[in-house]
């Protein structure tokens, strides 16, 4: 077998995996999709109470449409914006389940380590031209495959980054885990009871630390005894509202509306800016301590944590790989420029193809929210566009790979200065997801 009848391998069954599995199904290439969980999509499924920014216009890869509509299976209202579950469910499940597609689906697959076929990746001895050699845990058991490419689609949510400042570990922070959440937990129904009545303490400067405080807030409603504390990095609260009417995805603009009027009401303990070093428990209750504008900060009586704080990607499987990623953000490194926080303050994206997430490692990409690394600016759409020049670059394509085909919604933030208004009703608003779900 030469490595032309061998398969693309896709690393990770969430939308871009699945957006991969797709397009290389609609141009007659062989492929296989490794996927940790024990379902398509078991990422999502830990956000699956939350709502995306995005309406499905935005979440439903063009190729994949297609494959669905020839299987005559109903498309979602692109008006509409789902939840996660229904991202699982009305979209994912589907295309996940089409004859073409599912049987090169492989669940409960977490791979290992991908190299080149009996090198290192220290040899150079007709490296390009060896298949790739994927080892991976199948429902416990040792494989190995080759794949003539490799997709690596797995995202950046199982990674997320730690409480402490610093982008480490806070002293305690591991020892207490049984009360620190990383993520949106379901506060109001599977939850509940975890955090009803309880101070809990929400660390983080984006719309996943937002949507947390006000779905706590709502379980104020219920429980008046609920407290909310929140710890931001940010030199001011206002910089996380965001670009309220602004923003083209109303649903996102609406959350920093929403926030803005919860801080001015004063129902919410405020800590900013404040670097935790240490997460000491004392009895049930943890105490917080580290610097607030270079004092000591101590903040004691705290029953929860939810952190917010983002996430970044996992490089451990890719030892054996020749890539590259930038030094700061952790991304493609292309892409730095685009994405990087530090110099822009806009959330809109240049669209970008092959030829940006090409890497050392011929026939070997990073897409999706991994190939943007620690960025918080990742929407699904873009992801599907990577998608689509790579695999057209790969049938050899080469004016379709280099087109841009994708046009990005405004944020409505552009700097710093941007005037806002102040409501003074409460926009009534479902907690909606931040970029960190994949949006």
């Amino acid at each position: 077998m030469n490595n032309h009848d061998l398969p693309v391998a896709i690393i990770g069954g969430g939308p871009v995996g699945l957006s991969a599995a797709a397009h290389l199904k609609k141009s007659n290439q062989p492929f296989i999709l490794f996927e940790t969980g024990s379902q398509i999509g078991a990422n999502i499924l830990k956000w699956g109470h939350v709502r995306l920014f995005s309406p499905w216009e935005y979440n439903i890869d063009k190729a994949a449409e297609t494959l669905l509509r020839e299987a005559q299976l109903p498309i979602p209202n692109k008006a509409d914006v789902p939840y996660g579950k229904e991202l699982i469910e009305d979209y994912l499940k589907p295309l996940a389940n089409l004859p073409g597609i599912k049987k090169h689906i492989h669940l409960n697959s977490k791979v290992i380590s991908i190299g080149r076929s009996g090198l290192d990746k220290m040899k150079d001895a007709k490296r390009a031209e060896l298949p790739f050699s994927i080892q991976v845990i199948e429902n416990g058991k040792f494989k190995l495959y080759e794949a003539k490419a490799v997709i690596d689609a797995s995202g950046t949510l199982q990674s997320p980054n730690p409480v402490g400042s610093g982008g480490i570990f806070a002293l305690g922070e591991v020892d207490n885990r049984a009360q620190i959440y990383y993520g949106m937990p379901d506060i109001n129904e599977a939850n509940e009871d975890k955090y009803a009545n309880k101070t809990t303490l929400v660390v983080g400067g984006g719309h996943s630390a937002i949507g947390t405080i006000l779905a706590l807030n709502d379980l104020i409603h219920k429980y008046p005894n609920t407290k909310i504390h929140w710890v931001l990095r940010k030199k001011q609260v206002s910089d996380v509202y965001g670009g309220q009417e602004a923003d083209k995805f109303k649903a996102r603009g609406a959350l920093g509306i929403q926030i803005e009027i919860l801080v001015n009401s004063g129902a919410i303990e405020i800590h900013t800016p404040v670097y935790i070093h240490e997460i000491e428990k004392n009895k049930d209750q943890l105490a917080i301590k580290g610097l607030k504008h270079k004092d000591t900060f101590v903040l004691e009586g705290i029953d929860e944590i939810i952190s917010n704080t983002g996430s970044r990607p996992d490089f451990n499987f890719l030892r054996e790989i020749r890539f590259d990623s930038d030094a700061a953000l952790e991304s493609v490194p292309k892409l730095a420029n685009l994405i990087d926080p530090n110099i822009h303050s806009c959330g809109t994206v240049r669209p970008h193809g092959e030829a940006e997430l090409r890497q050392k490692e011929k026939d070997f990409y990073i897409v999706g929210m991994k190939s943007y690394g620690r960025a918080p600016t990742f929407l699904m759409t873009t992801g599907y566009e990577q998608i689509r020049s790579i695999v057209a670059f790969m049938n050899g394509d080469f004016e379709s790979a280099k087109r841009v085909e994708l046009n990005l919604p405004e944020t409505g933030v552009c700097s710093s200065g941007i005037s806002r208004a102040i409501k003074e009703t409460e926009v009534k608003v479902k907690t909606s997801c931040a970029a960190t779900c994949g949006v």
